[in-house]
């Protein structure tokens, strides 16, 4: 591939959610967004799914070597169709993340892929942004301010992703850079997916609420979700991030509450949240387009209308993919890493200047 010209990108991205792989093709130079190419879904079986939550808050120290290789051969499955491939960007699998003390863990190596799909793998996407005194999250918001461009957006907006953890990315389409001092503000919001699911798996047995159908039948306990909104971190500024179980006690909190009223709680705290973040942006969002599992979530969906006052929407009402734009991001932030771009910047995670992040692995004979 040549440095500065568009190229065929692949990004396969698995979230804190543990539902599944997901891998998407874009056309990109790094800058611009030229296309979108096909998607490919590989849910991971409920044994799979188990065998990651086991390794959750775990370091490269403690990690077993039979759940790296569950993640590596999970997606270089997910990855082999993508023929056209010119550069794949590879997240890996987050089982701990730690900004404060300098550590993130993204289990996965990438030169392994590289080998195996003999294309070129960039991955380790976050671990510089860390070292360098960032978050090391979110890393979407880059190509947030590229699709914002795509769409032909002319005024302040906000992306608002649902996964396992909530994050929002606020943008000033009118900015030329999503390095420039004003263009970008991103955060995470607090708790999405993950706490919900874990919920509707253990109790349940399944992967997570759909449509939001058995919080609709629940009330909402205003003791927890006055005792989740006191939590300090509402109070930090932006930029800020979050590992997928900070707020672990919020399963805890619900324990004794029915099903329903357990899973209406823990909808309406993530609800609460993004309200929370959005008071942070620099201006209120012209519109909220929300990308993520939790965009299918009716409930959720009807309680940040009424909570923000502002248009909320599914991402494909901009004619976007809600359910690939994450892996889609990580094809991006490849390219740029390639051509030397950076990667995050102050206003989207805390490091002190906009740098690049992101290993590169060519395949070995």
């Amino acid at each position: 591939m040549l440095k500065g010209q568009a190229v065929q990108a692949v990004g396969a991205m698995s979230g804190t959610s543990l539902d599944g792989v997901d891998v998407a093709q874009i056309t990109t130079d790094g800058v611009t967004i030229s296309g979108f190419g096909p998607s490919a879904y590989r849910e991971y079986s409920a044994a799979e799914r188990a065998m990651l939550r086991s390794g959750l808050g775990q370091w490269p120290d403690q990690v077993s070597d039979a759940l790296v290789e569950l993640i590596e051969t999970v997606h270089a499955d997910a990855l082999q169709a993508f023929d056209e491939a010119e550069i794949i960007g590879f997240h890996g699998q987050t089982l701990a993340h730690d900004p404060k003390n300098k550590g993130t863990h993204q289990a996965g190596d990438g030169q392994i892929l590289a080998d195996v799909l003999q294309k070129p793998v960039v991955w380790d996407f976050r671990s510089a942004d860390v070292k360098l005194g960032g978050e090391g999250a979110p890393l979407a918001p880059f190509y947030h301010f590229a699709l914002a461009k795509y769409i032909k957006a002319d005024a302040p907006l906000a992306m608002l992703n649902l996964g396992g953890v909530g994050n929002i990315t606020w943008i000033d389409p009118r900015f030329e850079k999503p390095e420039e001092p004003g263009a970008l503000l991103a955060f995470d919001t607090g708790p999405a997916n993950a706490p919900l699911n874990d919920l509707m798996q253990d109790r349940l047995g399944q992967s997570f609420d759909a449509e939001g159908a058995l919080a609709r039948t629940g009330q909402v306990s205003d003791e927890i979700l006055g005792a989740f909104l006191a939590d300090p971190y509402f109070y930090r500024m932006a930029p800020k991030s979050l590992d997928r179980d900070t707020f672990g006690d919020l399963s805890h909190a619900v324990k004794d509450l029915n099903d329903a009223d357990a899973a209406a709680t823990l909808t309406a705290c993530i609800a609460a949240s993004v309200v929370s973040g959005i008071d942070l942006c620099p201006a209120p969002p012209s519109r909220v387009l929300v990308t993520g599992g939790g965009r299918k979530n009716t409930t959720l969906m009807d309680m940040l209308r009424a909570g923000l006052g502002l248009p909320v929407d599914p991402i494909e009402t901009a004619g976007l993919d809600g359910d690939m734009l994450e892996a889609q991001a990580f094809a991006y932030l490849a390219v740029r890493v390639v051509n030397g771009l950076p990667t995050s910047c102050p206003s989207t995670t805390g490091v002190g200047a906009a740098v690049g992040g992101g290993t590169l692995s060519t395949p070995r004979d």
